[in-house]
């Protein structure tokens, strides 16, 4: 089965890090997650949260990634990736099926 989506060693590590900082539950697993709003329509959701019964869980070396099956349909094919450099520094989603995205690349449209 293809994964939904792709991680970067950069943000596996970032993820690792925050994970370790923040004393994560083993319950919980990093959801990627798709919320109305934002200036381009859709907002990207990044947060550790329980498992829930219907989420698609992903393994990245050790990492559970949940994402539900209504944000799968926007995430599909995205790559997450992390940026440090002088004009920024976070988590940045690499989404091929934007048509629009803001310019803080924080919200898209279909």
């Amino acid at each position: 089965m293809d994964q939904i989506i792709t991680i970067t060693e950069k943000a596996l590590l970032q993820i690792r890090i925050i994970a370790n900082l923040e004393n994560r539950s083993e319950e919980n697993g990093l959801r990627l997650s798709v919320t109305g709003g934002g200036c381009s329509g859709l907002s990207y959701k990044v947060e550790f949260s329980p498992k829930k019964e219907r989420d698609n869980i992903l393994n990245f070396s050790g990492i559970q990634v949940l994402i539900d099956p209504k944000s799968a349909i926007y995430l599909k094919g995205i790559e997450l990736d992390f940026k440090d450099g002088l004009s920024g520094k976070g988590f940045t989603f690499d989404n091929p099926n934007a048509k629009n995205t803001c310019g803080c690349g924080e919200s898209f449209s279909i």
